[in-house]
Formats: C-alpha cells, sequence, structure tokens
C-alpha cells in the first residue's frame, strides 16, 4: 500500500490538474460550453434518452440539465421528441448538426493532446490511461460504461497486464467529464 506521503503528492497533483482541464475548456467552440458539450458526448456515446437518464450520467439536477439541454436544441444540435412510453417525458436525440459538432469537439481535443503528449511513448499513454481509468473506476464514476469495480476486481483487471483493454474516452476519460467532451474509444495496450 502507498505511504501518507504518496497520497499527498498525489492530492496535490489532482489540485493541479484543473490547468489541464482549462487549456481543455479553452477549446471548446465559442458557442459550445462544457455543459453543452457534455450533453452532445454523453448522447454520443450513448443514445437517444430521456432526460431524468441524462441527468444521472451527468450528475447534475433537472434545472441544471434542462438548462444544457435547451442550449443545445436552440443551435438544432438535438431534438426533442415525445417519449411514446410517456407523453410527458422527451427523448433527446442527436441530428446531423450535433453529430457534427460532436466530431469538431473530439478532433480539437484530441489535437491538443497530440501536441501536448507529442514526446510521449504509446506505451507512456498507455499506461496512463490505464491509471487514470483506474482512479476513476475506485471513485465510482456513474459515467463510465462498466458498472464501477470494487478495489479487488480492479486490482485483478490489472494485473490481467497486457491483455486487458483499457476503457477510455477520448481524449482522456478522467480529465474530460467535466467538460464533457468525451467520446468512445478504446486503446489495447502494448
Amino acid at each position: 500500500m502507498a505511504e501518507q506521503a504518496q497520497f499527498e503528492e498525489l492530492a496535490r497533483q489532482l489540485s493541479a490538474f484543473g490547468a489541464v482541464k482549462r487549456d481543455l475548456g479553452r477549446i471548446l467552440p465559442h458557442d459550445c460550453p462544457a455543459g453543452s458539450a457534455a450533453v452532445l458526448t454523453l448522447l454520443g456515446r450513448h443514445g437517444d434518452m430521456r432526460m431524468s437518464k441524462l441527468a444521472e450520467l451527468l450528475a447534475v439536477d433537472m434545472s441544471v440539465t434542462s438548462r444544457h439541454v435547451a442550449h443545445v436544441a436552440e443551435r438544432g444540435w438535438i431534438e426533442r421528441s415525445p417519449d411514446p412510453a410517456d407523453k410527458r417525458s422527451r427523448i433527446l436525440r442527436l441530428t446531423a448538426a450535433g453529430e457534427s459538432m460532436l466530431g469538431e469537439l473530439s478532433r480539437r481535443s484530441t489535437e491538443l493532446l497530440a501536441e501536448r503528449l507529442g514526446d510521449w511513448s504509446d506505451e507512456e499513454v498507455d499506461q496512463l490511461i490505464r491509471l487514470m481509468t483506474r482512479l476513476r473506476e475506485c471513485f465510482g464514476d456513474c459515467r463510465s460504461f462498466h458498472p464501477a469495480r470494487s478495489p479487488a476486481q480492479t486490482q485483478t483487471q490489472t494485473q490481467a497486464g497486457a491483455g486487458a483493454v483499457a476503457q477510455v474516452t477520448a481524449p482522456a476519460s478522467v480529465l474530460t467529464p467535466v467538460l464533457g467532451m468525451t467520446s468512445q474509444t478504446t486503446r489495447t495496450p502494448a
């Protein structure tokens, strides 16, 4: 088990991570703030859904979700249609314009990470992905594709080594849920 000093340094590094998140936030288009990017990303990853499901995935209340949804709907990036199972509810769906914006978000974030991590080897990027994914899983991120694992399950998966496929979202799964710029991708460790 890691020592107290290591956890203190980890806490300092995580606090300093704000600079990385700010840089990722600066690349968002002016008309697509972080909350809007999160809505587009989750609809792109999970498909059509009710607003209540979106609020759960965003980990925010319905009033915040409603504001984000209104913003993206005003720009034509999503459509809201009646839920056949419950006429009081709406189903949210990406439009072609929304898919285009999602592609632009992915392009921008990927370019920034490629620029900043250009001198990193594939193995180093894979190691970062594995460790960040493991850290996120330890905290039970509800936006993860897989249900949260117990520390014992995570340890077993990590020990699987090179044969394991790391679940990651581009540009980097723990960097961008706050910014909402994630899209589903996987990398297989070398």
